[in-house]
């Protein structure tokens, strides 16, 4: 689960992460008293920062043509003014496809004077099993660019999960980015903290681009992460119910949000044969295979190894709002759930949804032969496939 910024900089917040001083709020008149508060207490400039759930805000344009959703001010009249520019409008960013996303919220900071941009974050490595600190000197830009034109400045440290992060881990970090003196010691802290957010909060990632080291007022230098993300695992969220109600439906395609009512795995993607599929490998080797014969997949959905008839009946609703699909293959392979349950479902789902697109259905395993029959029997227009490879080429032969 995704959260905004304003979110993050919370749960960094507490666990001590330094962050900029400054506050979120919807209006713009709360944005110049804000800025009007920060100013008062020594700012010299100010930033201000549309929330939505996307990356490039500011390089990203409004609908209406303003540009940048994220920009520097000097005073509180700048600040209102690019707040009632911002809020009600739609952002387009790199990472938002054309649609854009509305915003609602900005964040009003302290931009700070940065001397030195870092990058940190702590994710999980899946090959090592166990939770890992990656860091780099060349913050502020993709990670994935930094991997592909100087990897030797990508600093990864693995911690066992079983002891946490060392203090001696959090210092070797830190000296690799070349922090010294005071900023060695602040430096571990932040690293620390990050790693306590990541931990404690069930994150599957918590990144600090940019970590910055910058001057105050009197000269010191100091750190403080500038702009945050966190992400949340989706099977933790019954452990934190403080975090499951910062959820932005808003944010999220609206099939995936009901999707997730149904206690469904779904995602939309570009092409026009939708699968129903139990289980997230069968689901990609299935994508995969449609491709292979010349489809595209109109979505990855899972049903998971349990799911019920009205759970079925409720996937090929959510599958048939979408109006790119123009066949649908459901594969199933029964271990745990019962073909004919399955079988059941999608009778039930046919008659109910009155479908009128091709269905080819793969089934196998666990009580095939009664799922099967369950499909001859309802008289409906069912093509059957006897392989993963013969439903694929089928479905795609339906829609041509």
């Amino acid at each position: 689960m995704n959260i905004h910024e304003y979110q993050a900089r919370e749960l960094l917040g507490k666990r001590g992460l330094p962050l900029p001083p400054g506050d979120v709020c919807d209006t713009p008149e709360q944005a110049g008293r804000i800025a009007g508060e920060l100013l008062k207490n020594g700012a010299r400039k100010l930033a201000i920062k549309s929330q939505v759930h996307a990356g490039g805000r500011g390089k990203g344009t409004f609908k209406d043509g303003y540009q940048g959703g994220v920009k520097l001010a000097t005073t509180a009249p700048e600040i209102e003014a690019m707040a009632r520019s911002m809020l009600g409008n739609v952002l387009v960013t790199r990472q938002t496809g054309s649609e854009g996303r509305l915003v609602r919220n900005v964040i009003v900071a302290l931009a700070p004077d940065i001397v030195k941009e870092l990058y940190l974050a702590v994710l999980l490595d899946r090959a090592l099993a166990r939770p890992v600190i990656m860091a780099s000197s060349e913050g502020g830009m993709d990670i994935e660019e930094v991997a592909a034109k100087a990897p030797e400045k990508i600093i990864r440290e693995p911690v066992d999960p079983l002891v946490g992060l060392l203090p001696f881990q959090a210092r070797r970090v830190a000296r690799a980015l070349g922090l010294r003196g005071d900023l060695l010691n602040a430096g571990a802290k932040c690293i620390q903290s990050a790693y306590r957010a990541w931990w404690e909060c069930d994150a599957s990632l918590v990144e600090i681009n940019p970590l910055c080291i910058v001057r105050e007022n009197d000269g010191k230098l100091s750190l403080l992460a500038v702009d945050s993300k966190l992400t949340v695992d989706d099977n933790s969220l019954y452990r934190h119910p403080e975090i499951q109600a910062m959820r932005d439906t808003g944010e999220e395609a609206p099939l995936e949000t009901e999707a997730a009512r149904h206690n469904l795995n779904y995602i939309k993607l570009d092409g026009n044969i939708a699968c129903l599929v139990n289980g997230a490998g069968l689901a990609m080797a299935t994508m995969d295979i449609i491709q292979h014969y010349g489809g595209r997949p109109a979505n990855f959905l899972d049903v998971g190894g349990g799911a019920s008839e009205a759970q079925v009946t409720a996937a090929f609703r959510i599958i048939l709002q979408d109006p790119h699909v123009r066949g649908i293959l459901v594969n199933i392979f029964g271990g745990i759930m019962d073909c004919n349950v399955i079988a059941s479902g999608i009778v039930a789902a046919v008659r109910e949804t009155g479908l009128k697109l091709p269905l080819v259905v793969r089934l196998e395993g666990n009580n095939v032969e009664a799922g099967k029959a369950t499909l001859v029997n309802s008289g409906l227009t069912i093509i059957s496939g006897e392989t993963m490879a013969d439903a694929a080429a089928k479905i795609v032969k339906a829609i041509s």
